[in-house]
């Protein structure tokens, strides 16, 4: 009986070790597939991850450009502005300059000589000019002419002079203020010209 005993204790022992080695490899099995589960998920993670921190360095990036284009278009439009106000400071400066009283009183004898003895002429001078430009101016055209001709000052003119062959209804402006616009205007475009920016 003891050998009976004994070959079923065997038998138990090796039906427990054979049931404890399939246990053994099905938890295996089972922890190895939770192991892939983890490490597929922390791949998926780890690349959202990524590609959430990717998209965030091309929208900083991005922005960041928007930022300096918008930087350059800002020093472009206050380089413009800062040129343009030096330019109209200068051309008003050679403006005023140029309108001399001898120069104003050529310019003007040569414009009434086309018109003498005509009634209608009107000349507007600043209050500083007048009574130089007068003496000047008169002692430049005959005696025909001068009867013609209306002298005037005014407070809105600075220096330069407007003129009017039709009693003030209509008038050429030579002032500084309309020369130099003029001329800002014609610089101001070659000046954009240069400052484009493409």
């Amino acid at each position: 009986m003891p050998e009976e005993i004994k070959s079923l204790i065997e038998k138990i022992q090796q039906e427990g070790i054979q049931k404890a080695k399939d246990e053994g490899l099905k938890i295996i099995e089972e922890a190895r597939k939770e192991a892939g589960k983890i490490l597929q998920e922390a791949r998926a993670d780890a690349e959202a991850i990524i590609s959430k921190t990717q998209q965030e360095v091309l929208k900083r990036k991005d922005s960041s450009d928007l930022l300096l284009k918008q930087a350059g278009r800002d020093f472009i439009i206050s380089l413009r502005s800062q040129v343009n106000a030096l330019l109209q400071k200068i051309i008003t400066q050679k403006v005023s300059d140029a309108l001399s009283v001898e120069e104003m009183s050529r310019i003007i004898s040569l414009l009434v000589k086309d018109n003498a003895g005509k009634a209608g002429i009107e000349l507007t001078f600043s209050k500083s000019d007048f009574v130089k430009i007068k003496e000047s101016l008169l002692s430049r055209i005959s005696e025909e002419i001068k009867k013609g001709i209306t002298l005037k000052s005014s407070e809105v003119i600075s220096k330069g002079f407007t003129i009017s062959f039709d009693s003030g209804k209509s008038y050429f402006d030579f002032s500084e203020q309309a020369l130099a616009e003029y001329l800002s205007s014609h610089f101001s475009k070659e000046l954009s010209a240069i400052l484009d920016l493409k």
